[in-house]
């Protein structure tokens, strides 16, 4: 009985061993092929994850992988408390924009830390910021990061010049209109969720005549305001005043002003009353919010502000 059972054992161990042979002789399965194939795809995405930041305070360049970068630059961008829906727009904006930079570099960094680029919160900043809500807040916009990763917005296979600004005043503004390039993908639309409703919507500013007149660089024995032509979206697009012209990308520069939507009033002061906040261009931060809040995902907030654009994977 027992050689019986041994001799069965015996059958099935050489047919389990018959069938492993064949196995790998069919799949010509090998560990160190995959290990190398592993190995270079590992590489290929470390060149593509990795962006070189420009901190012009410090004057220091930073090597950082790309999603920790989104981190920071969501946290800097955009105020935590929004809809993470937005944040993760955000996200896909920040990131496509980074890729872009990337591409079109041709200086030793890839972005710029600040307004020029994107603002970008290091971790120590994050807490000093968020104090004991640091965990909460950190978690938060790490799901919005690692919810959208790898995904950047194209247009025609081709990574966007992805713009994004703080709050419109109900209508964003042509692209050409403001950085002097037609984009294809970044047309005026309406933004009815940037309103008065919003704090800081409307802000009037208040200037000292003499101020003002030094910083237009213009005779302050009488300031007259001549013609005043307005872009579709109802923001400045050109104004006399004391017959010098400007752009309103000019007064809003000159002036420090929150938007190119603006009125001038001229009393004792001049009070210039501002609607938004921001160059118009591209994706309202504000406008994403309050679409989230209506229940519209990511991907519908990024197909409204971005015209005919894929999202994509890296």
């Amino acid at each position: 009985m027992k050689n019986k059972i041994l001799c069965g054992v015996v059958v099935v161990l050489s047919i389990i061993l018959i069938g492993v042979v064949s196995f790998k002789k069919e799949t010509n399965f090998s560990y160190d092929e995959k290990k190398e194939e592993k190995k270079e795809e590992s590489i290929q995405e470390n060149e593509v994850y990795q962006i070189k930041v420009y901190n012009q305070e410090t004057d220091e360049i930073t090597t950082m992988n790309m999603e920790d970068y989104i981190i920071g630059v969501v946290a800097a961008e955009m105020p935590v408390s929004f809809e993470l829906e937005a944040l993760k727009a955000q996200a896909v904006a920040a990131r496509t924009f980074a890729l872009y930079k990337k591409e079109h570099s041709n200086k030793e960094y890839d972005v710029v830390k600040g307004v020029s680029d994107q603002a970008f919160n290091t971790l120590e900043e994050m807490q000093k910021k968020w104090a004991d809500k640091f965990n909460e807040n950190f978690l938060k916009i790490q799901q919005a990061v690692s919810e959208t990763k790898n995904e950047i917005l194209t247009y025609q296979d081709q990574v966007i010049e992805s713009f994004y600004f703080s709050m419109s005043n109900g209508y964003t503004e042509k692209c050409e209109l403001v950085f002097q390039q037609a984009l294809p993908y970044i047309e005026s639309v309406e933004s009815a969720w940037d309103n008065k409703s919003l704090n800081n919507y409307e802000v009037i500013t208040q200037f000292e005549k003499e101020e003002f007149c030094n910083k237009l660089e213009i005779n302050c024995d009488e300031i007259k305001i001549g013609s005043i032509e307005r872009t579709d979206s109802k923001r400045v697009r050109k104004i006399v005043i004391n017959e010098k012209e400007f752009t309103g990308v000019q007064i809003r520069t000159l002036l420090k002003l929150r938007s190119t939507d603006f009125d001038i009033d001229i009393e004792d002061k001049i009070s210039i009353t501002t609607r938004g906040s921001g160059h118009g261009v591209g994706m309202s931060q504000y406008g994403a919010n309050g679409m989230a809040k209506e229940g519209y995902p990511y991907e519908e907030i990024l197909e409204h502000y971005y015209q005919n654009i894929e999202i994509s994977k890296i």
